[in-house]
């Protein structure tokens, strides 16, 4: 069973698969119940097709709004009644006096975080305000980062725990870039966006740094299409908004938006 679970993920994630498959099976033979640290999309995916697998098991997924990246799941027997469980979140509201403040940005708040000794899977989606930012984080580390995080990019916080009804989330950012590609292939498209040249995007992408929909993918002649979103190390992520037409030369017309 195991080997035919791992054949439809790529090698790298055979750990997670390895761990999220023992969740689902606790649950529907030792009916245990498991609530999960914040899972990014791609293990989502994972961990949502192992529960499909078993008649025995139910999931819900809690991310603080319903457009959430990261989410925690609780994976239970299917006789459970997840309603009203405790998802254990709250919200890291942090604030300032300080005018610059206004410009920190998403990469800035996670590096003060994360600077603390955090876990990334103690934190969820990280939504900046006009006025500040709200962080989904959860409940056994709230009162920890309340008391420690005093300063982000080295500007004087305070911060204050929210329930999650408190929640402020904010939309996505996107700086949009059109140009046009001789393909649709993953290494030509990441090198006009990072505006490296296509022998040097070829690096990380075979590095295994570059991830396509948050899974690894180390084939630089991988095809892109229209919602794909690609990360990586070192250089931020976009979204593949738009492919479009073909020009007069055969060239397609690409509308992409990187994220700020």
């Amino acid at each position: 069973m195991k080997n035919e679970i791992y054949g439809h993920f790529h090698p790298d994630e055979r750990q997670f698969v390895d761990k999220a498959w023992e969740w689902v099976t606790n649950a529907g033979e030792y009916h245990e119940t498991k609530l999960t640290e914040f899972l990014d999309p791609r293990q989502g995916y994972i961990l949502q097709s192992l529960v499909n697998r078993h008649p025995d098991v139910i999931i819900r997924w809690e991310g603080g709004s319903d457009d959430a990246e990261r989410k925690r799941a609780m994976v239970a027997p299917d006789y459970r009644d997840l309603t009203g469980e405790d998802m254990e979140l709250k919200v890291l509201a942090i604030t300032s006096g300080e005018q610059k403040f206004l410009a920190l940005e998403h990469g800035d708040y996670m590096g003060a975080i994360l600077g603390l000794g955090i876990k990334r899977g103690k934190i969820g989606d990280i939504h900046v305000l006009e006025d500040g930012c709200h962080v989904v984080v959860a409940e056994d580390i709230a009162d920890y980062l309340s008391m420690n995080l005093t300063g982000v990019h080295r500007i004087n916080v305070s911060t204050e725990i929210l329930p999650l009804s408190g929640l402020r989330s904010s939309q996505v950012k996107l700086e949009t870039m059109d140009f046009t590609v001789a393909s649709l292939r993953l290494d030509g498209i990441a090198a006009d966006v990072t505006r490296l040249s296509r022998s040097k995007i070829l690096a990380p992408i075979k590095a295994g740094r570059v991830r396509v929909n948050w899974k690894v993918e180390e084939d630089p002649s991988c095809s892109l299409k229209d919602g794909d979103v690609v990360s990586i190390q070192g250089f931020g992520r976009f979204k593949v908004l738009e492919i479009g037409s073909l020009t007069k030369k055969g060239r397609y017309r690409i509308l992409v938006g990187k994220f700020v």
